[in-house]
């Protein structure tokens, strides 16, 4: 019997907005200490509730196999974003509709995490080492999640040969596409001082307004490459702009503007930053950079030809490798050993009445077996 369903019904069931703690990891683990498992957690950050170091719960579980045998990592996040209103059932309290499962993070991805979990009650332990990296705050600033899960495998000398994030990267139908590498992130808040006065005096005053709208035309006017082999074009998005005058006859003394760009491996952040400043500098502003995400790549070759083909044996289709989309907890996770994406449909991620469809949970659960299986016994 499959219990992929039944497992994303209690993951879904215990409410885990992101940071998340608590219950759905007593769940987790309930799951996999039955399976072998011996499962550590831990809660880091201690800042207050809704602020960036807000206490954030984290696992590793590991199942060691025989001594210098491979050793495959499971990894997602069990934190969901807000509901929001107007679902057609509560959001989480899973509920059965025709084919679907519906639920906050039916997709994102307790589902996912719930395949992964049936997938290794059908690995013998012989087989290998597997083990389970798991975060309350990947949706959140990822501050205190997967980076301190990677500072506690490095504390116990654990190293991971392979590593496979269970995001929902399929696109049409389950199986369609795998991430082999993601885009780099980076945002900028962008700042140009001036001298308040009145509008009538403009002698007396310094408007700063022109001189961001020309720096934010300079650097909306970049071309900062034309995409590689495996990764489309650098794009440098304007995301807010911000002066706070309510005055119709005072020359403000500040405006503000942040961009985001995300960027692929021909540029780092650092560079980009760097940029960004000096175009800053020169219409007389600054530029405080956070970079949330280097890109990465894992080059196609064994790892990807294990998935796709436990892919194409479950559904007959051959998943593309692709760097599309936004940033991922693989982003921490590529520091530590070669990663690859693959899950569930996407289309209802962060949506309102988020589902999934039973019959993938099954399939992926059955693909998920075979990936563990075969990288485990590779050369």
């Amino acid at each position: 019997m499959n219990r992929a369903l039944d497992y994303a019904k209690r993951l879904i069931a215990s409410p885990s907005v992101t940071p998340a703690t608590g219950a759905v990891f007593d769940e987790m683990e309930a799951m996999l200490a039955p399976l072998g498992f011996a499962v550590h957690r831990f809660t880091r950050g201690e800042g207050a509730p809704g602020s960036d170091e807000a206490p954030v719960e984290n696992l590793f579980a590991i199942r060691h196999g025989p001594v210098g045998s491979k050793h495959l990592a499971f990894a997602g996040h069990l934190d969901v974003v807000p509901p929001g209103e107007g679902w057609a059932s509560a959001p989480f309290e899973p509920e059965v509709r025709g084919e679907l499962l519906y639920g906050r993070g039916a997709v994102d991805m307790k589902g996912a995490i719930a395949c992964m979990v049936e997938a290794v009650a059908h690995v013998p332990d012989e087989s290998g080492t597997i083990s389970f990296i798991i975060t309350g705050d990947e949706e959140g600033p990822a501050l205190h999640g997967t980076r301190a899960l990677i500072d506690y495998m490095r504390a116990e000398n654990i190293q991971p040969d392979l590593c496979l994030v269970g995001e929902p990267t399929s696109v049409n139908r389950l199986g369609d596409m795998m991430k082999i590498g993601r885009r780099g992130s980076v945002n900028i808040w962008l700042e140009v001082e001036g001298t308040q006065g009145h509008v009538a005096y403009p002698h007396l005053a310094d408007n700063p307004i022109p001189k961001l709208v020309a720096m934010l035309a300079e650097l909306d006017a970049l071309v900062l490459d034309e995409g590689t082999d495996w990764f489309q074009p650098s794009n440098l998005e304007i995301t807010d702009m911000e002066v706070g005058n309510h005055a119709h006859n005072v020359i403000p003394a500040k405006a503000k503007a942040r961009i985001s760009i995300r960027f692929n491996d021909c540029h780092s952040g650092a560079s980009l930053s760097e940029k960004v400043n000096a175009i800053a500098e020169k219409h007389g502003g600054t530029a405080l950079p956070i970079v949330s995400g280097e890109p990465f790549l894992t080059p196609p070759g064994e790892f990807s030809g294990i998935i796709a083909a436990a892919v194409k044996a479950e559904t007959g289709i051959e998943p593309e490798a692709s760097t599309t989309g936004g940033t991922s907890d693989a982003r921490f996770l590529r520091s530590v050993c070669p990663v690859i994406e693959f899950g569930l449909c996407n289309a209802t991620m962060h949506k309102r009445d988020e589902a999934v469809a039973m019959a993938d949970l099954d399939t992926l659960s059955r693909i998920y077996t075979a990936i563990a299986k075969a990288a485990l016994t590779q050369d």
